[in-house]
């Protein structure tokens, strides 16, 4: 069997409906000014955004939550790791003209693992 990838995104309400209606398989196309589709590769930085940011977006329902997925390693491997400030903060950017090939190599489904209200941290069932 393949090696896997663990990877976290971080999403708001809008892109949380969209993997929903997906069946949590698959991410929802870029919108235009959206470039590049940017996962973490850990899951303390996903924290860190959805709890520090997406929580204080009124337009994305001030909820932050934290997804985990597996991605192939062999096909994960064409693209750099980019280090986006302090150590922690590493991403993968994935072009979106790439993004459908880059979902049909999700293993398993996408999970969600932590949610966040200005609040703070909200149990998930």
């Amino acid at each position: 069997m393949e090696e896997v990838i663990t990877l976290y995104r971080p999403v708001g309400q809008r892109e949380y409906e969209k993997l929903e209606k997906s069946g949590f398989s698959a991410w929802p196309r870029r919108l235009p000014e959206q470039p590049i589709f940017y996962p973490v590769t850990n899951e303390a930085y996903a924290v860190q955004i959805a709890r520090d940011w997406n929580t204080k977006d009124d337009l994305n329902g001030n909820i932050g939550y934290v997804t985990r997925f597996e991605v192939g390693a062999t096909y994960l491997s064409q693209f750099p790791v980019e280090t986006v400030g302090g150590v922690e903060h590493s991403e993968y950017w994935i072009p979106a003209e790439q993004l459908e090939e880059f979902n049909e190599q999700i293993v398993g489904k996408i999970e969600v693992i932590r949610a966040f209200t200005p609040e703070g941290e909200i149990a998930l069932d």
